[in-house]
């Protein structure tokens, strides 16, 4: 907290708003005049300012120094002010935040957020909405590439191996549907929760695609590509089409894949939904958005499938198989839970192939 109030009452004002507690030993530097701070060389301010938790008797000038330092350290600064002294600081934070009603405009130009009914707890909800928004964002991400990584890796092995690719190229490009143009709307569209809240702020050289998110990334293409890839050599044999002629038995064993590949995207997309949770049908009831999408994919799958045969290259299939492609899509839920049982280091995945190291 950054104030003009002498620092007796700057310290009551923060005490009462549990900036500072009465319970905890305050630290030399937590408490501090502007003018003592304006005092430091830029070497020693940048080496207090982590440590200053109140300044009091403040100037434009303290603060704009104190952004500065900030920043300068490595840290992402958000500045409230409403006055046209407060304007070189809000100019200089990463995020500036001005009052719509009693804010300058001087202050209102030089911010990047105006609270339009100069609430402060209007603040809360553009965090929330944030991290919602990057939330949003990485379970996208997810999504995708899984879907990248298997689609990728079963034709290629497939094409490699036998000259023959499970998945053709109008089946694809309704995978890539789903994928881009659905997904995108089913994930992107999520409400903030409370749980975001409580996570820790994320730090501007921090990676987008986190441990977390390799994790269930890599454990649910293996399954993906692992199946599939069984079913592309082993399906006459598992599906029992043995006894049918060789064309016929190649059209229903790739009806299968492409059919269960796409469920295991439908369950896939329920877990991308929470990635570090295991209950992925929390707040399932709000998210009408992400409902009616997953509704209308499966119900454009099956007429994919059992009606669009010569467009698609499908054949319909009969009630045992299509259980088959459920069950196969179905695992992704129990294995994903399990998975999020496993611990992630905290060093980022990508920092192991870093050439620095």
């Amino acid at each position: 907290m950054v104030t003009g109030d002498n620092i007796y009452t700057a310290k009551a004002i923060a005490l009462e708003c549990g900036i500072l507690h009465t319970t905890e030993t305050i630290e030399q530097h937590a408490i501090i005049e502007g003018r003592d701070f304006r005092n430091y060389s830029e070497d020693e301010r940048l080496k207090i300012a982590d440590k200053i938790v109140v300044m009091g008797r403040s100037s434009p000038t303290d603060k704009f120094y104190l952004v500065q330092a900030l920043r300068k350290g490595g840290h992402v600064v958000a500045v409230t002010g409403d006055g046209t002294n407060d304007a070189p600081a809000l100019h200089e934070a990463d995020i500036g935040l001005s009052m719509g009603i009693q804010g300058t405009e001087v202050a209102k130009g030089s911010s990047d957020i105006i609270i339009l009914d100069d609430n402060f707890s209007s603040v809360v909800k553009v965090v929330r909405w944030g991290r919602s928004v990057y939330a949003n964002i990485q379970k996208f991400i997810q999504f995708q590439l899984t879907v990248n990584i298997a689609a990728l890796a079963i034709n290629f092995v497939a094409a490699t191996s036998s000259g023959d690719v499970p998945l053709t190229a109008v089946q694809l490009l309704w995978v890539n549907l789903i994928m881009d143009t659905l997904g995108a709307l089913a994930l992107a569209t999520e409400t903030p929760t409370d749980r975001l809240m409580k996570r820790p702020p994320v730090g501007r050289r921090e990676p987008l695609i986190t441990n977390i998110m390799w994790r269930n990334i890599m454990v649910q293409a293996f399954y993906q590509v692992t199946v599939l890839l069984i079913l592309t050599f082993k399906g006459n044999d598992i599906l029992n089409l043995k006894h049918d002629n060789t064309a016929r038995a190649n059209k229903v064993r790739n009806t299968v894949i492409f059919n269960a590949f796409v469920f295991c995207q439908i369950f896939n997309e329920f877990n991308s939904r929470k990635p570090d949770e295991i209950n992925i049908f929390q707040g399932l009831r709000s998210s009408h958005l992400f409902v009616g999408i997953m509704s209308f994919t499966l119900v454009i799958q099956v007429l994919i499938v059992e009606f669009a045969g010569k467009f698609a290259s499908t054949t319909p299939l009969n009630w045992e198989k299509w259980i088959y492609c459920i069950v196969i899509g179905f695992i992704s839920w129990p294995l994903a839970a399990i998975v999020k049982l496993i611990p992630v280091p905290a060093t980022p995945f990508l920092d192991y192939f870093s050439l620095n190291n």
